[in-house]
C-alpha cells in the first residue's frame, strides 16, 4: 500500500473548498487532469451515498469518457471526506481497471481522504491523500491528482463572488 498525498493552500473560506467537492456544477469545473473535462457529476453526498463523475478525454486523447464513482465510507462537515473511488460504467457499476484496458496493477479500490483546515484570513488547507498502489501508472496518478487541484484551486478564485 502507498499514499499519493496532494496539499493546496487555497485564498477562500473553507465552506468554499468544501463546496468543491459537494457541488455537482463545481466538481464539474474541477475534476480530471489538465485539458480533460467533467461533462457530468451526479451527486449522493452522504455517507453510504455514491457519487457518479465523467472524465473526458480531449480528442487527441480518444475523446472517451471515464468513470468514477465515489462512495463515502465518513463525512465530517468541513473537516474530512472519506471515499472509496472505482472505475465504474456510466450508469455508476464497478468496472474491474483491467476490463476498461488499464495495466493489471492499477488498483480496484482506491480509499481516499480529504482534509479540510481554516487557516483564518480567509485561508484553508486542504490535503487529499489516495491509499493506493498504482503501479506503472503511479507518475500520471500523481500528475492527474495534482493538476485536478490545480484546476480546483483555479474554480476556487473564479467562485470568490458566490460567497
Amino acid at each position: 500500500m502507498s499514499e499519493l498525498v496532494v496539499s493546496r493552500i487555497f485564498e477562500a473560506p473553507l465552506d468554499r473548498v468544501w463546496r468543491m467537492w459537494t457541488d455537482p456544477a463545481l466538481v464539474m469545473q474541477w475534476w480530471g487532469p489538465d485539458h480533460f473535462t467533467c461533462p457530468s457529476a451526479v451527486m449522493d453526498f452522504r455517507e453510504g451515498g455514491t457519487s457518479i463523475v465523467c472524465m473526458r478525454a480531449p480528442a487527441t486523447f480518444g475523446g472517451r469518457d471515464n468513470f468514477s464513482i465515489w462512495t463515502y465510507t465518513k463525512i465530517v462537515l468541513h473537516e474530512r471526506i472519506e471515499f472509496i473511488q472505482n472505475l465504474a460504467s456510466s450508469d455508476g457499476h464497478k468496472q474491474k481497471p483491467l476490463d476498461l484496458g488499464m495495466p493489471s496493477d492499477f488498483p480496484e479500490d482506491v480509499r481516499t481522504v480529504v482534509t479540510f483546515r481554516s487557516l483564518g484570513k480567509n485561508r484553508t488547507e486542504m490535503t487529499v491523500t489516495e491509499y493506493a498502489n498504482f503501479g506503472q501508472m503511479s507518475h500520471f496518478a500523481k500528475l492527474g491528482l495534482e493538476q485536478s487541484i490545480g484546476k480546483m484551486k483555479m474554480a476556487v478564485e473564479r467562485a470568490k463572488g458566490s460567497d
